[in-house]
């Protein structure tokens, strides 16, 4: 039997743990530079805020109704995200994080007698020791418990959050109720081809004379996720997700850029975290593609995207070296003059780092490791940046616009809980 364990409108729920004020009323969390929603309560779903919704066309209805606006937080997020995964490791050693609020667990070796119960003691110790409220959906296969799941969420009243497919009547009777396009791997494309062949809910998914489109349009993981719908367990859980093979780094800038040194000090700083996000699960890379986007309102030239790349003599992890092949890169796309909003770095061509191969006579410093694994340690430690390369503003990260951001409660000793006690 698996289980997926999903946090209830997730970034929200983090703010709420720290100000209960904000319990029962509306609340929504905004994208990178004060965008679009990325998170609403149930109160602000029910005032109409849609999700991905620009925060300037609904300020008026935001005013309104007093809704709450937060910052995204991602340090605070994710703190609580591994204190959630780490909690669901006392209910069983087979976890598969897939999402930053969302979990599949198996329970192929812990005797259960009564999954509806388990369930509500997972919900009870997530809710106490962390604060986040969590639905949990069990089914014989991963793609029948992201159902189950589904119908806990949905049917909070009558299911307690906690929804148990565990017979043939109740997973036909959970199929048939479940849109094509909600099914796990449909998305919009692919959902206007299953309706235009008449499947339109995830029991048609299932049916056998669909299996020869099924396998023309999806392949071998139609195939998969219909035989996952049909009860039959094919995907196991990936407790050890693989390296990336591309790792990026792009943010808007929070205003204009329009001189060289500004930009400089963007692509060091966006080359030095993808460093940090390289050496993290221990690869190097030979490729670096470097990004940038004038303003195509305030520019007199057709193109706007500009895109370059290079190859590394040797393989590396080193925040130094990524920087300043990513800086040399830059002074030759630069346009001193014109007003850039946007920039980015992305990492390619990536190796495991035991199987980086050494040259005779081009080299990293050697030096540069024992720099980097002090960086790395000095950042765990505090959950912050205190050590940078020169050419980096040593204020801020990412320069974002962050209007409405709350403290990282859990991650930074000055801006810990205060409590007032009379």
């Amino acid at each position: 039997m698996f289980a997926l364990v999903d946090c209830n409108n997730f970034y929200v729920s983090c703010e709420r743990v720290f100000q209960p004020q904000f319990q029962n009323k509306p609340v929504v969390v905004l994208s990178n530079n004060d965008g679009c929603v990325i998170s609403r309560s149930e109160e602000a779903k029910a005032l109409g805020i849609p999700m991905g919704a620009p925060e300037f066309k609904y300020k008026d209805l935001i005013k309104q109704h007093n809704i709450k606006v937060f910052s995204s937080n991602y340090t605070l997020y994710g703190d609580l995200s591994n204190r959630v995964m780490k909690t669901l490791q006392h209910f069983t050693p087979d976890i598969e994080n897939y999402s930053i609020d969302e979990a599949f667990l198996n329970f192929e070796k812990v005797k259960i007698d009564d999954y509806n119960d388990y369930g509500i003691q997972i919900k009870k110790r997530i809710q106490k020791w962390i604060g986040i409220p969590v639905c949990v959906g069990f089914g014989e296969t991963k793609a029948l418990s992201k159902i189950a799941n589904r119908i806990a969420k949905k049917f909070k009243e009558r299911t307690a959050g906690v929804y148990v497919i565990d017979t043939d009547e109740k997973r036909t009777k959970a199929l048939k109720w479940t849109k094509i396009e909600d099914v796990w791997g449909i998305g919009y494309r692919l959902s206007k081809k299953m309706k235009a062949k008449n499947i339109h809910t995830a029991y048609d998914f299932t049916l056998a004379h669909n299996t020869a489109f099924i396998k023309n349009c999806m392949g071998v993981l139609g195939l998969r996720l219909q035989m996952e719908l049909q009860g039959k367990s094919v995907l196991q859980l990936d407790e050890q997700p693989s390296a990336k093979k591309s790792i990026a780094v792009t943010r808007t800038f929070e205003k204009s850029v329009s001189t060289f040194e500004e930009m400089k000090e963007r692509v060091s700083t966006f080359a030095t975290v993808a460093s940090e996000k390289l050496r993290k699960q221990n690869s190097c890379c030979y490729g670096i593609v470097l990004y940038i986007r004038k303003n195509q309102y305030q520019t007199s030239s057709n193109r706007y995207n500009y895109t370059t790349f290079t190859h590394l003599p040797f393989a590396s992890q080193s925040a130094l070296t990524l920087s300043q092949a990513a800086i040399k890169m830059l002074k030759n796309v630069f346009e001193e003059g014109e007003i850039y909003n946007k920039a980015g770095i992305i990492l390619t061509e990536i190796i495991p780092k035991e199987e980086k191969q050494f040259h005779l006579f081009e080299e990293e410093n050697p030096k540069h490791e024992k720099l980097m694994k002090v960086m790395d340690s000095i950042r765990k430690k505090t959950g912050e940046r205190k050590i940078r390369l020169g050419n980096q503003d040593l204020n801020k990260t990412w320069k974002m616009k962050q209007n409405h951001l709350s403290k990282r409660y859990t991650t930074n000793s000055k801006e810990l809980l205060e409590i007032k006690c009379h």
